[in-house]
């Protein structure tokens, strides 16, 4: 319920501070007084566009809050869950307009974002008058408001739930469809290239280790000639050796002759020939390190080729070609599996589509039971709106093609306003005061059921006078046994049948009479004896007279 309005520099309002009450509570005044200023400034404290020609001339920010008492399964608390804003305590509403067009909104003194604030406030209240377009004018919402009236909102809610999984499977069972037909198309492919790679067996590393190989022989090919030479040189046709062994040989048959001379060369010469015996022994040993036979190197050079080819042909590094192979192997072991896969799948699929249409026809039933009940339920409520000729229609189409989360039932509420016309959608066929009275019809049927807990009308009762307000006040008064309700009127008779009396009224600065003083407007609750004499002046015009609060008294006493 609102339990408290707030306004601070809207318009012509300065200063502002209502307590509200359950039951029905009607705004009057004259025309002008600012009676769609306040609805504006509750409009735009639940999420309406802001506008800075709402600040009140000379300031520099206006201020609407909104105070709320939430019962304990009041929807508004889901909104703040998901929100992560607090709620604990009355739930309160601000929201600030600055002179230049900007905005700012709180709930519950954290900042939120105006969409934010039109989902709590769609929880909240529902703003109606003769030209609403919000309620009425969505086929989405007039299916919710059936759900709502036939107690079917829990069964479609299960609906909407088994449409998830039939689509979760389906979606599941189609990519199984789309790898399998990928996969059978590549099938060829995919063994071509498991036995390829099995018969090249590729190992990690190897490709390092082939390569260091072949780089090593290659090196040892270009050294291996010159070591040839060296060793020719040493001990081969031009080797020193012999000549310097012939020439040791003499040396010593002559030392006995001169020792002391002799001596010294050929110590020497012998060091010389050890040292290229020793230059000998290391070159053959080179050599024989170097030695390779051409053939493996060829060897080498082809597997490396090989691997480098299977590579690039199937994408990636020799050293991957392992785990390719693996791939592979996995990818063909799959596909054998992916048929019974898929038609376990399939089955589901099956499954979850049985299960969702059965719930679907059943929901549909009882929408088409429902909306006979709904228009026979409104319809009652036409004649002593004098609306006896006209009709309400809840038209429900359904196409089992068209499944979705909601059903397939498409709902839409028309009229037909006169017998032998044809029917159309509510909104287009209703005139103004025809649209005001068929809403206040529909949300007497739906008080409990579909409603926000908190409803505002402006000005219902626009067009209509005598038996037909009398009417309206009797079903306001009605809803507002189940439902907070406040009422924007001229119709004394509506007046007559609120619990609480609001007097809008324009005034100047401490009453100056001087017509350039600044004006504003006040809102007042009357007591028994001034709300009397604002339903005679409602009867009567500017001048009330005796009979006139005669009749208020009357209506006052019906009202009762």
């Amino acid at each position: 319920m609102l339990a408290a309005l707030s306004i601070r520099d809207i318009v012509l309002i300065e200063k502002l501070d209502l307590t509200l009450s359950e039951g029905l509570t009607v705004l009057t005044g004259e025309t002008g007084a600012g009676k769609s200023i306040l609805l504006d400034a509750v409009s735009l404290a639940l999420g309406g566009r802001g506008d800075g020609t709402l600040v009140r001339h000379g300031t520099q920010k206006g201020q609407v809050t909104l105070t709320f008492d939430l019962s304990v399964d009041h929807p508004a608390h889901a909104v703040l869950a998901a929100a992560e804003l607090p709620d604990e305590g009355p739930l309160v509403i601000r929201r600030i307009q600055m002179a230049d067009g900007r905005t700012r909104a709180s709930v519950n003194e954290e900042p939120v974002s105006v969409q934010t604030l039109r989902q709590i406030g769609a929880s909240l209240i529902e703003l109606h008058g003769q030209h609403d377009d919000r309620a009425l004018v969505d086929p989405a919402s007039h299916r919710t408001l059936l759900d709502a009236f036939g107690g079917v909102a829990a069964q479609a809610e299960r609906v909407g739930i088994l449409w998830r999984a039939w689509r979760a499977a389906h979606s599941e069972a189609r990519a199984e469809r789309q790898r399998l037909e990928t996969a059978a198309r590549e099938a060829d492919f995919t063994r071509h290239a498991v036995e390829e790679l099995k018969a090249l067996a590729p190992e990690p590393g190897e490709e390092a280790a082939l390569a260091e190989r072949r780089t090593g022989m290659m090196r040892a090919e270009k050294v291996a000639a010159d070591l040839d030479e060296a060793l020719d040189a040493v001990a081969g046709g031009a080797s020193p050796i012999p000549s310097l062994a012939a020439a040791v040989r003499r040396l010593e048959r002559r030392a006995g002759e001169a020792q002391d001379l002799v001596r010294p060369a050929v110590e020497a010469i012998d060091q010389a020939l050890d040292a290229l015996e020793t230059a000998r022994a290391h070159l053959e040993a080179a050599i024989a390190d170097a030695a390779f036979e051409p053939a493996e190197l060829e060897r080498i050079e082809e597997r490396l080729f090989a691997l480098r080819a299977a590579a690039r042909k199937y994408g990636g590094t020799p050293d991957d070609l392992p785990g390719i192979v693996v791939r592979f192997s996995d990818e063909l072991e799959r596909l054998d599996q992916s048929a019974a896969t898929l038609a376990r799948l399939e089955k589901q699929v099956a499954a979850a589509e049985a299960a969702y249409r059965a719930a679907a026809d059943a929901l549909s039933r009882e929408r088409h039971t429902t909306a006979a009940v709904l228009d026979a339920a409104v319809g009652a409520e036409l004649p002593p709106l004098k609306l006896e000729r006209a009709a309400f229609i809840t038209k429900v189409t359904s196409d089992p093609q068209a499944a979705g989360a909601d059903g397939y039932d498409q709902v839409e509420f028309w009229v037909r306003t006169n017998p032998g016309t044809r029917p159309g959608p509510l909104m287009k066929v209703a005139s103004g005061g025809e649209l005001s009275r068929f809403l206040l019809a529909l949300k007497v049927v739906l008080a409990d059921r579909g409603s926000a807990p908190t409803l505002i009308f402006d000005e219902i009762d626009t067009g209509v006078g005598g038996a037909v307000a009398d009417a309206i006040g009797q079903r306001l008064g009605r809803l507002a046994q189940k439902v907070q309700v406040l009422c924007v009127t001229h119709a004394p008779q509506v007046a007559a049948r609120a619990l609480h009396h609001l007097l809008i009224a324009k005034a100047t600065a401490d009453g100056a009479p001087d017509q350039d003083a600044p004006v504003t407007t006040r809102v007042a609750p009357l007591t028994a004896s001034t709300r009397r004499e604002e339903i005679a002046r409602m009867l009567a015009g500017a001048s009330v007279t005796p009979e006139a609060r005669a009749a208020a008294d009357r209506l006052l006493k019906a009202g009762r």
